[in-house]
């Protein structure tokens, strides 16, 4: 339900975090606790969507978030959520924050389009820049505006399926600590919780939730439910306290990035897609669990 006088506002946010820290999901996670505070109504669960994993400069899992508000007062709202982008962001390590706001309960087909081709295209920052002045698009970054192809991407996003993640986040004296975690614990989970998904490898005995960076995240639980993934994260036993949790909507585990065929005699570097084809020789798996085989088409 939108009140009178309210503004539907749509924030897509990107690029705010390095390999030496920070994270775009816990910046989304201090905007929300911000906005609680001032009593703003959401509209849905904060979107976390993975876009094309094959991009090269992408810091982890090519990321962006969204949130959708209703508010009285949106002037107040961009304002404050541009400082938290600005002091949140790593951009001395690399960090290039996009942040878009599109003010309108229906979101235009042009944003879609855009979105559809993040999935699984290189999209320059040229083109987002000239996205964002041909669509009169109020929208702010630093560095080189990388950040502002996923943000508009996220904004633009509609989901066909969906997953859910709950993500964990520690206090600030931990951050670039070592994580210590109960690994039975998280054994235990994914076996008491089938509905979560790639949290423990049993072949390598090798726990999935957890992040190896210096960034914010301590643990990510992903699953089919909200009930889930919050079930499941009172099982696991983190050997610290942590400043706590939040519940995102996602794209991760759809497959959606793989839904274009592509073309033998026109593939381009960087893009994700599927070819048909039968597969010739015995797949050999590499370190980081990239699996190399040809295929005769």
């Amino acid at each position: 339900i939108v009140l009178q006088n309210e503004t539907i506002l749509h924030i897509g946010i990107d690029d705010t975090d390095s390999p030496k820290g920070m994270c775009t999901t816990f910046l989304c996670y201090e905007i929300v606790k911000f906005l609680e505070k001032q009593k703003i109504q959401f509209m849905d669960f904060p979107y976390l969507i993975r876009f094309n994993p094959n991009i090269p400069w992408k810091t982890r899992g090519n990321g962006a978030v969204r949130l959708t508000i209703s508010t009285k007062n949106p002037k107040k709202i961009k304002n404050k959520i541009t400082q938290f982008v600005a002091n949140y962001s790593d951009t001395k390590n690399g960090a290039n924050p996009g942040l878009v706001f599109f003010q309108n309960k229906e979101i235009p087909s042009a944003f879609q389009k855009f979105s559809k081709l993040a999935l699984w295209k290189l999209i320059g920052r040229k083109e987002a820049k000239q996205f964002v002045s041909e669509n009169d698009i109020e929208s702010f970054y630093l560095g080189n505006g990388q950040g502002l192809i996923g943000a508009i991407g996220a904004v633009g996003y509609e989901f066909t399926d969906h997953t859910f993640e709950l993500l964990s986040y520690r206090k600030k004296s931990q951050f670039g600590k070592k994580r210590c975690i109960d690994l039975d614990s998280v054994k235990k989970m994914q076996s008491v919780v089938p509905e979560t998904f790639s949290s423990y490898d049993n072949e390598n005995k090798r726990v999935l939730i957890t992040p190896h960076g210096p960034d914010p995240v301590f643990y990510g639980i992903r699953g089919e439910t909200v009930k889930s993934v919050i079930q499941a994260s009172t099982i696991v036993n983190a050997d610290e306290t942590l400043d706590g949790y939040m519940v995102f909507k996602s794209n991760q585990g759809t497959g959606d990035h793989l839904k274009n065929q592509l073309q033998v005699n026109d593939l381009k570097p960087f893009t994700s897609g599927f070819l048909v084809g039968e597969v010739c020789n015995k797949p050999v798996v590499q370190k980081g669990g990239h699996v190399f085989f040809s295929i005769q088409v």
